[in-house]
């Protein structure tokens, strides 16, 4: 009998076969990294509209009628500079929108614009416009809050409203004010 030497192993085929079905799915998984990357910044930046969707609501919800001779602490322990003092008792007075600016560490900037055609802070990230509902009572209103990303693609229309045709992204909400 002759004595043969078994040799184990891949054919040259079968490691080519191998090789092609590894690379066509590392190409399918690498081709859904941008859409992931995209789906994550898009979900950050959501989150962080909404939360500055909740500091406006908690001011406007927090703005009290204060005793003669009392300062308004709005802008919390001095700080962080902010011109939220001037929304004070605004929504009952004069009923039209108001318009905030936030930097990406959702930081109040800039000051509050009441006129359409301003232009943004350079460091705004977040526009927040608050449009009180008519008719505003001295103890009852209705606020649509709507924030957008970037500011700078959400620039105020003449009637006070954002133009969301050119942003990422928005959040609305309605609260309701009471005093």
């Amino acid at each position: 009998m002759k004595n043969r030497s078994c040799y184990q192993g891949f054919s040259l085929v079968e490691v080519t076969l191998a090789l092609g079905i590894t690379g066509f799915c590392l190409l399918a998984v690498l081709g859904l990294l941008p859409s992931g990357t995209k789906v994550s910044r898009d979900a950050t930046q959501s989150t962080k509209a909404n939360l500055v969707a909740a500091q406006v609501m908690n001011f406007l919800r927090s703005d009290v009628r204060l005793p003669p001779g009392q300062a308004n602490k709005v802008c919390g322990d001095g700080t962080q500079t902010c011109s939220w003092a001037n929304l004070h008792g605004h929504w009952f007075a004069v009923a039209t929108p108001d318009t905030l600016y936030f930097t990406n560490e959702v930081k109040q900037t800039g000051n509050v614009v009441n006129s359409p055609g301003s232009a943004p802070p350079s460091d705004a990230a977040f526009v927040a416009n608050m449009k009180y509902m008519i008719p505003p009572t001295v103890t009852t209103s209705i606020c649509r809050i709507t924030v957008a990303w970037p500011a700078a693609a959400a620039p105020v229309q003449a009637n006070g409203d954002l133009n969301l045709t050119n942003v990422a992204g928005s959040v609305e909400l309605f609260v309701t004010i009471n005093r």
